[in-house]
């Protein structure tokens, strides 16, 4: 039976209280050591200082470069003939006429010695749509974009989940849709799957898809499809996977060293209507997707993120995702972590899943809808106490070393994502506030301002690659767009202060104090026409 699942309120006592406050302590501790430092020393102050942003400007030169190399990899990917490397693995041969990569050779002289899981041709796919009130406009352009796969549609199961709540528009909406794809006859099959509101869930994507992929397994078992030959793919109804992503998928799964124990994560790029939204977003945004280039490479720090495949076996043995938290996608990490006793982890898939940055009615609706979804994004910190009770507190035979690395990443992440910028903004004027006559205290901000200057390059980097990430400008915008494109980097410092930087510390103070989140706050979005008419509706991401 499954017993890896977070704890309900009640139940949250003791040691679990003390990790859940934890990432809040740290953050808000770190904000004074710069103070508590000056007062006592202002030489120690000023080492303190001067190594936390040397680290930070090594991780931000890193992180440029791998981004850099990440899109690189992932335009390769994209131009790849999918279709024809799987028929080749399945074959055991290369075609030797043609050019392929070294990595795709070498797979197959593998599967010589180590079979693949099953040939290719054998895989089915269940792709999963979650929706709560988003209109015909947001689902159909994803839908199409699924059905736009350079791969055999008939072979991929159609899962439409929404949520009983919803009310009555949603539910026709969904079963329209049902009946009109099931009439086109275009995928193997096609499921309109309504999830009640069920007592000990929150109400979020968690639960929604979670009843999803348990309709799913009775469908499999009814019709005696081998479960290991489904690949599940859970998508927000917002996203437009690459036309190449099934093929990459199937390849990955048959072709890994452990198939069942790994989760494939493509790369989300939240450029779908990037053109459209204002300047602070699109910074936002185009950060996020450079982010997410940059994990891709990551391999040791990979985590689930919105959109991501998994076995339906691996599914069935974690009972699908956790019904208790808003972060259901980055938490299916570690409760597969735990539940397969650190056999797990995550293999990238280097292709993009289009998504849209945040675009409400109104310019100060934006700027809410684009807080609550960092919030919600921060309030991963609420691992941190699960991994601890489980890690550490839970019997298992995960090796201490792995435990404590991958502890030390999640709590670390977390705290620097919210101290993090204010540190390296401000400390540098800390040490003179309390020391005004010290030499060291008044040199330590030309030291920093220097760093600083230096660290204009991995900026220059940013905006090269926002602009290499940009989709094609709609005709609906004349050419001083793509200038406002390049402008928008002066939000760069407000946008990390008062989105990421306060997102994440409002998660952890929320943590602190028992303020759990108990609803999963769905991202207001608004389309825009071609024709530049908007279109008011919700979209979860």
């Amino acid at each position: 039976m499954f017993t890896f699942e977070i704890p309900y309120e009640k139940d949250r006592r003791g040691r679990y209280r003390f990790f859940e406050i934890l990432p809040g302590l740290l953050a808000y501790s770190m904000l004074l050591v710069p103070v508590v430092l000056s007062i006592i020393n202002v030489t120690l102050a000023a080492v303190f200082i001067f190594v936390y942003l040397l680290v930070n400007f090594v991780r931000g030169i890193a992180g440029a470069v791998r981004s850099l190399h990440a899109f690189h990899v992932m335009q390769q990917h994209q131009k790849l003939p999918w279709a024809q490397l799987l028929r080749e693995l399945e074959a055991g041969e290369a075609n030797a006429n043609a050019k392929r990569p070294a990595w795709h050779r070498r797979t197959i002289e593998r599967s010589h010695e180590r079979p693949l899981l099953m040939p290719p041709s054998q895989v089915i796919h269940a792709v999963i749509i979650a929706t709560y009130k988003e209109s015909e406009e947001i689902l159909r352009p994803t839908i199409e974009a699924l059905l736009a796969s350079d791969f055999d549609m008939r072979r991929v199961i159609f899962v439409l989940a929404y949520e009983g709540r919803a009310g009555k528009e949603t539910e026709k909406l969904a079963r329209r849709l049902e009946k009109q794809y099931k009439k086109k006859n275009v995928f193997m099959d096609v499921l309109a799957v309504k999830h009640p509101v069920l007592p000990g869930e929150t109400l979020g994507k968690g639960g929604n898809v979670t009843y999803a992929g348990r309709t799913l397994l009775n469908y499999v078992r009814q019709h005696n499809i081998d479960p290991l030959r489904v690949m599940v793919t859970t998508l927000d109804a917002d996203n437009r996977p690459d036309k190449n992503y099934l093929n990459a998928l199937t390849y990955e799964y048959v072709a890994a060293p452990d198939p069942v124990h790994t989760s494939y994560q493509p790369v989300a790029t939240f450029t779908n209507n990037i053109w459209d939204v204002p300047a602070p977003m699109r910074v936002l945004a185009t950060g996020n997707t450079l982010g997410q280039l940059m994990g891709s490479l990551r391999l040791h720090a990979l985590r689930n993120f919105s959109s991501h495949g998994q076995p339906l076996a691996a599914l069935i043995e974690t009972d699908f995702w956790s019904v208790r938290t808003v972060v259901e996608d980055g938490h299916q990490f570690w409760r597969s972590y735990f539940v397969f006793d650190g056999n797990y982890r995550v293999l990238p898939v280097h292709l993009p899943i289009g998504t849209d940055a945040v675009l409400a009615a109104t310019y100060r609706k934006t700027l809410r809808a684009q807080f609550a979804q960092l919030r919600r994004w921060t309030y991963g910190a609420s691992d941190v106490a699960y991994f601890a009770e489980y890690g550490f507190f839970h019997k298992n035979s995960i090796p201490k070393t792995d435990l404590i690395a991958k502890f030390w990443r999640l709590l670390e992440g977390h705290v620097t994502w919210a101290v993090g910028p204010l540190l390296v903004l401000f400390s540098g004027f800390v040490p003179a506030i309390f020391n005004h006559k010290s030499i060291t205290a008044y040199e330590l901000p030309v030291i920093v301002s220097r760093i600083q200057t230096v660290g204009i390059v991995v900026l220059v980097v940013t905006v090269f690659m926002a602009l290499r990430t940009l989709p094609p400008k709609p005709a609906r915008y004349k050419r001083h767009r793509t200038l406002f494109m390049v402008l928008q980097w002066v939000y760069f410092p407000i946008t990390t202060l008062f989105f990421n930087s306060l997102a994440a510390f409002n998660s952890q103070t929320r943590l602190m104090f028992k303020r759990y989140l108990t609803k999963f706050d769905v991202t207001a979005k608004t389309v825009v026409t071609d024709t530049g008419k908007t279109h008011d509706m919700h979209a979860e991401g």
